[in-house]
């Protein structure tokens, strides 16, 4: 029977109990879970005392396999645990040599390597010992229709409402980078006026630096709306602010909305819960824009689009493109959708 594999919620609550495992190797392409485990364990299995003595952070460029097992081998000085975090463990050639410590760990030592942007073969000896004696937790990326309830989850834990235009501004604006996604909501926080529990679209506006009024969600919505006059104003500050506004963001965004929009077609119902079920939203309130452009545009023509948005990325790339700056390429591709 397979092991269950643990998430990062389950092993925070392991961790928040004092249930402790000789190895957390944790891998994968999503550093924020992999931060989070390991800063969580540095900062509270040991007092500020027994780090002094127990607490040993190397990271993968500087150390070879064998002293990270020196390391793990020492007993803890007037302490019951010692710390060991490897950073950066995928610099570490020979990692599988790892396997030979792992037969026989010490339960004194709570070794943490961090193996960031790849991950070990699960077929392999070295993955194999980590599972048996402690844990091998993969943090993988989050997907796009995943954002918005990890930010409404991540603030509801802080006491904190987004107002859902906020939420989706920001997760337009972010995209899923959840290290620096996780900064712009904690500057959030921080700036909110005393007493105040409720983040708007002119609090994103004031501190993360996203216009309420011209950004992807709002051309999305103009689009939608089949609104030329707002769809074109937006296109405008795009090309005047593109730092803040980069042409490829836009465009992987239309595209996801399209190519859901293309699904929603499908959905045996169509409801804002039928359709938010359908293509895996967490809120209903997410589904409203794909009902509404449903009504705007049939299937042949949102192919259509699919298409145009294809070519407009192509484009940007510099492929049969001349001339077009990226100002003039969006403005081709609104008049094609719009038309």
């Amino acid at each position: 029977m397979a092991k269950q594999e643990l998430s990062c919620d389950d092993i925070l609550k392991e961790l928040r109990a004092k249930q402790y495992r000789p190895i957390y190797y944790l891998m994968g392409e999503e550093s924020y879970y992999i931060d989070l485990i390991a800063d969580y364990i540095t900062e509270n299995v040991l007092t500020e005392t027994e780090k002094e003595f127990n607490l040993t952070v190397v990271y993968g460029a500087d150390v070879d396999v064998a002293t990270v097992i020196n390391a793990a081998k020492r007993y803890p000085m007037m302490s019951e645990y010692q710390v060991v975090v490897v950073k950066e463990a995928q610099a570490i050639r020979n990692i599988e040599e790892l396997s030979y410590y792992l037969q026989k760990p010490l339960n004194s030592t709570i070794l943490v390597v961090c193996h960031k942007h790849g991950t070990l073969d699960k077929r392999k000896k070295l993955a194999a010992e980590v599972e048996k004696a402690g844990i091998l937790f993969e943090s993988k990326k989050i997907k796009d229709s995943q954002l918005l309830a990890f930010i409404n989850s991540y603030m509801k834990r802080k006491g904190i409402d987004m107002e859902p235009k906020a939420t989706a501004m920001l997760a337009d604006f972010v995209g899923t980078d959840l290290s620096r996604l996780t900064g712009e909501l904690e500057k959030l926080i921080i700036t909110l006026p005393n007493g105040q529990k409720r983040v708007t679209p002119e609090q994103i506006e004031k501190n993360i630096g996203i216009s309420k009024d011209y950004n992807n969600f709002e051309l999305r919505s103009a689009l939608v709306e089949k609104d030329v006059l707002k769809a074109n104003k937006i296109i405008k500050y795009f090309e005047e602010n593109p730092k803040t506004n980069p042409i490829q963001m836009t465009l992987s965004l239309l595209f996801n909305f399209y190519s859901n929009l293309m699904l929603a077609y499908y959905s045996p119902e169509k409801t804002e819960q039928g359709v938010a079920s359908w293509l895996g939203l967490k809120s209903p309130w997410a589904a409203r824009d794909y009902l509404t452009a449903m009504r705007r545009y049939n299937g042949v023509k949102t192919m259509q689009i699919i298409g145009e948005i294809r070519y407009a990325d192509a484009k940007s790339k510099g492929i049969n493109n001349a001339s077009m700056n990226d100002g003039d390429i969006l403005r081709e591709l609104v008049f094609k959708i719009l038309h």
